[in-house]
C-alpha cells in the first residue's frame, strides 16, 4: 500500500497522546461507528488522545506540533487526506482524536507489528499549546525513575513505560535530544555509535537526524536489543537498560518480541483511554488542523 510508509511514521505521534492528558475513565466502543460510520476504520487503513498534536500554530499560539519535542513527527498530511475521505462519506462523525487511533495502530500493523482492536467515540479537544510539551512529553534526559514516575502520572506501570519507549524501534531523531549523550554519557555509549552520531551532529547542527535502532522501518525487537548493546539513542532510552527497575523487562522483550508484541497492546489499549471527552465534551473537528469555529 503506497501511504504505508507514511503511516509508519505517523507512530511517533502516539506517544503525543500522552500530552495535556489527565487519568480519566469513559466507555469507550469497539463498535462505536458501526451504524454512523461502518466503512470508518477501512478509509483510515486505505488512505494510509487526544488529537491536539494536530493543529496548525496561529498569529497567536505556537501549537505542540512545532515545539522542539515533537519535531520528528511527521505524517500530518496523511491524517489529512484520511479526514477528508471520511468527511466525504461521513460528515461530522469520525474524530481526529480517533482517526489519530487508527491510524496509528495501522502504522504498528504496517510495520510488522501487532494488530490491537480500538475503542472509538473519542471528541477531539481545543487546546494544543507549545509549552505544554516541555511537562507532558517524556524528555530525552529523563532516567528510568524519571520516567516511571512521569507514566503513573498517567495511569501505566512500568512494564507499560518500558513496553511503550519500544515505538522507538520505528523513527528518528534530532541531534539536539541526544547531542549532550555524546559527550557526557559515554560510559553507556557504543563508541562506534558515538563517532557516527557525533559526525552526523557536526555536519549536520541539531537538525540532524539519527534512526532510534538499525531496523528503524520495522516494528520488532531490535530497539531492546540495541539498549543491550549500550546503543541507545537517548539517554532516556538507555537509561532502560542500566536501571535495575527497568533492565529486566529489557532483557525480556529482547529475549521475546513475542512478549513485547503484547505488553505494546496493553499499553496502546490504556493509552486509549487517556483524557477522553466523549458526548458533549469537546467536537468532532472538521478539519484536524484547527478547531471548528464558532465553538470555543
Amino acid at each position: 500500500m503506497g501511504a504505508a510508509k507514511d503511516l509508519v511514521r505517523l507512530l511517533i505521534l502516539v506517544e503525543v497522546v500522552v500530552a495535556i492528558a489527565a487519568p480519566g475513565a469513559a466507555a469507550l466502543s469497539m463498535d462505536y461507528y458501526a451504524m454512523s460510520c461502518p466503512f470508518a476504520e477501512y478509509i483510515v487503513r486505505n488512505v494510509g488522545c487526544d488529537a491536539s498534536v494536530l493543529l496548525d500554530s496561529t498569529a497567536g499560539n505556537t501549537a505542540e506540533k512545532d515545539a522542539p519535542a515533537n519535531k520528528s513527527l511527521r505524517g500530518f498530511e496523511v491524517i489529512d487526506k484520511i479526514k477528508q475521505m471520511l468527511e466525504a462519506h461521513c460528515p461530522g462523525v469520525v474524530s481526529c482524536a480517533d482517526v489519530l487511533a487508527f491510524a496509528a495502530r495501522d502504522a504498528v500493523l504496517f510495520a510488522g507489528g501487532p494488530y490491537y482492536g480500538v475503542p472509538t467515540g473519542r471528541r477531539d479537544g481545543s487546546r494544543s499549546v507549545f509549552s505544554d510539551t516541555f511537562t507532558a512529553l517524556p524528555a530525552p534526559f529523563l532516567n528510568a525513575s524519571g520516567l516511571i514516575s512521569l507514566f503513573s502520572t498517567h495511569g501505566f506501570n512500568v512494564q507499560d513505560m518500558v513496553a511503550l519507549s519500544g515505538g522507538h524501534t520505528l523513527g528518528v531523531a534530532h541531534c539536539a535530544a541526544f547531542k549532550t549523550r555524546l559527550t557526557t554519557e559515554t560510559a553507556t555509549l557504543d563508541s562506534g555509535l558515538g563517532s557516527s552520531l557525533a559526525a552526523a551532529c557536526k555536519s549536520g547542527g541539531d537538525s540532524a537526524t539519527a534512526t532510534f535502532d538499525r531496523t528503524s522501518t520495522a516494528f520488532d525487537g531490535v530497539y531492546f536489543k540495541e539498549l543491550q548493546q549500550r546503543r541507545g539513542l537517548l539517554s532516556s532510552d538507555q537509561t532502560l537498560f542500566e536501571s535495575p527497575e527497568t533492565k529486566q523487562l529489557v532483557n525480556m522483550f529482547a529475549m521475546n518480541p513475542g512478549y513485547f508484541f503484547f505488553a505494546f497492546q496493553q499499553g496502546m489499549l490504556k493509552m486509549g483511554q487517556i483524557d477522553l471527552k466523549e458526548g458533549d465534551h469537546g467536537e468532532v473537528r472538521k478539519s484536524c488542523r484547527v478547531v471548528n469555529s464558532g465553538r470555543w
